[in-house]
């Protein structure tokens, strides 16, 4: 999907004109790519952040350079250790009619009926790449564990087929298995708590 989104024009000199921009809750970015040159922007940061959390990292943002519509995609987002505040983004303008590669984040669904059961879900893939046209690149990608097992495990392979992007991860790639829990043994619990207790004073 597209969002609409305002941006502005900026210096980039002097560098501490960056951040000037972001004590105005602005995010300093530069956009590049499809029929436009580098191009130093700046972007209200609550509106940028509140796209994203709606809308996911993969959303088409449309906007106006010099009279120019332009779509992008978002690419390089910086965020503050802190205050998790976007510190500058990269915005890559894109053709809407060719497919592009990005990665959407794998959302699992079920793990409440794992952890009921007794086992345990060891994930080792948390993000697939992708390809499709932009307005129809995925959010995330929802992988259904409600009905596995202990010994059941979930490969790239697994997932069923899209008829709006297509997964250009390797099919044998391993997702997720579930196994039996592993319980803290009696025998370990004591033999941490001496070691605690044994440890020399610093």
């Amino acid at each position: 999907m597209s969002v609409t989104l305002k941006v502005e024009k900026r210096a980039t000199r002097p560098r501490s004109l960056r951040n000037e921009l972001r004590r105005a809750g602005k995010v300093p970015a530069i956009v590049y790519g499809y029929k436009v040159e580098n191009t130093p922007v700046s972007i209200e940061e609550k509106e940028l952040s509140k796209i994203i959390r709606e809308h996911g990292a993969n959303v088409v943002l449309s906007f106006d350079i010099d009279g120019q519509k332009v779509n992008a995609l978002i690419s390089e987002p910086q965020f503050d250790t802190f205050n998790r505040a976007l510190k500058h983004v990269e915005l890559i303008a894109v053709d809407m009619n060719e497919e592009v590669e990005v990665e959407a984040d794998i959302q699992l669904v079920g793990e409440e009926i794992i952890a009921k059961s007794g086992a345990e879900l060891a994930q080792a893939l948390y993000a697939l790449k992708v390809s499709a046209t932009p307005d129809k690149l995925p959010e995330f990608i929802t992988v259904d564990v409600s009905k596995l097992k202990i010994g059941d495990s979930i490969t790239v392979a697994d997932l069923p087929v899209s008829e709006d992007y297509k997964i250009v991860t390797d099919p044998e790639e391993h997702i997720l298995a579930i196994q039996e829990k592993q319980e803290l043994q009696e025998d370990d619990e004591e033999a941490a708590s001496e070691t605690v207790e044994e440890a020399p004073a610093e």
